[in-house]
Parts: structure tokens; C-alpha cells; sequence
């Protein structure tokens, strides 16, 4: 199963690197001896945090997300800042996003614990997931908040309409079936 050896690097004709991603252009021989033109992007890995309070899900100010070139919907998320794990991310990210304190944050569970590749054949980027149990009398400041969404199956079908990022839907379908395995 591991033909990796059977690849060699041949050359990097780019290596462009800023602050949010490093584009890599490379010539590469395959296994079968077919030369190559391969791109990746290396970039920091993602945090996505489920939040919780009284049984609804919290969502930060919809953002413009300039892939799309449009405003979506998304769970609080960031990336994993050099140095520290998914974990030391978190309450920096909820601080951020819905200006909530560390202290607010009852219950913090990961939802995997070695992170999923986001798309390997492109990129070396991973996702973890999380989910904040939040203190259920804190009062989340209306400027953070875009959107709650209740729970039950109604409510989750209801924020699958309107939830178009990938990686925020498939932590909701995680944490759903890691709920219905625990009952």
C-alpha cells in the first residue's frame, strides 16, 4: 500500500509563501514513471467549535467569505496558531467570535482527537473539532450573534439549509452521531 517511495520530487518550480499559505508548484515523477505538474498549499490547521447553550446552537456575524464571494453562515473557527494545539485555540476563538470569556465555557469536548485532512490531495491543512458547553444564564452580546438554532432534529434540518460550509457540516453530523452512539 505505500507506493509513496515509488514518487520522487523532480524540482520545485514555486515556492511563494505569506502569512496564510505557502503555494508549492513541484515537478513530480509517479510510480508508473509519468512526469508531473503538482500544486499543494500548507497551511495552519483549523478549528471549528460547535457551541452550545440551553439546547440551541450559537453562530457568530455571518462573514464574507471571499471563495464564495459571498456572506456565510459558519460556526466560530480559526487556525491553529503556531506553537500551540487545537485545544489553546479554542477561547481565543470564542473570545473573538462571539466575545465570550473562558470562564463561560462549562464543558469543552473534542470531537476528534487527531485531526482530519481537509483535502489531501491538494493540502496538508487538518480540521478538529470541537464542542462548548456554554454557562446556560451568560448573555451573548446581540453584535456577535447572527443565529441560534434549536437541537432537535427540526432544528438541525432547518440550519443543514442554510450551513454551506463543508467543514462546519460535517462537525454537525459528527457531533449528531457521536450523540446518538452515547444514547
Amino acid at each position: 500500500m505505500n507506493s509513496q517511495q515509488n514518487w520522487k520530487t523532480l524540482s520545485c518550480f514555486i515556492d511563494l509563501d505569506c502569512p496564510w499559505l505557502r503555494l508549492i508548484g513541484e515537478k513530480l515523477e509517479n510510480e508508473q514513471g509519468q512526469i508531473l505538474d503538482y500544486w499543494r498549499i500548507e497551511k495552519a490547521d483549523s478549528v471549528v467549535i460547535i457551541t452550545l447553550q440551553n439546547e440551541r446552537l450559537l453562530f457568530p456575524r455571518a462573514m464574507y467569505r471571499p471563495g464564495l464571494g459571498k456572506v456565510t453562515l459558519d460556526f466560530p473557527g480559526g487556525r491553529v496558531s503556531e506553537g500551540k494545539s487545537p485545544l489553546e485555540v479554542v477561547p481565543d476563538i470564542l473570545q473573538r467570535e462571539l466575545g465570550i470569556r473562558e470562564e463561560a465555557i462549562i464543558a469543552l469536548t473534542p470531537l476528534n482527537e487527531t485531526g482530519w485532512a481537509i483535502n489531501s490531495s491538494f493540502s496538508n491543512q487538518k480540521l478538529y473539532g470541537f464542542v462548548a458547553q456554554l454557562s446556560s444564564n451568560l448573555i451573548i452580546s446581540p453584535e456577535y450573534l447572527a443565529a441560534t438554532y434549536p437541537t432537535s432534529k427540526q432544528g438541525i434540518k432547518e440550519l443543514l439549509k442554510n450551513l454551506t460550509c463543508l467543514q462546519c457540516r460535517s462537525l454537525l453530523l459528527e457531533w449528531q452521531i457521536q450523540a446518538l452512539s452515547v444514547d
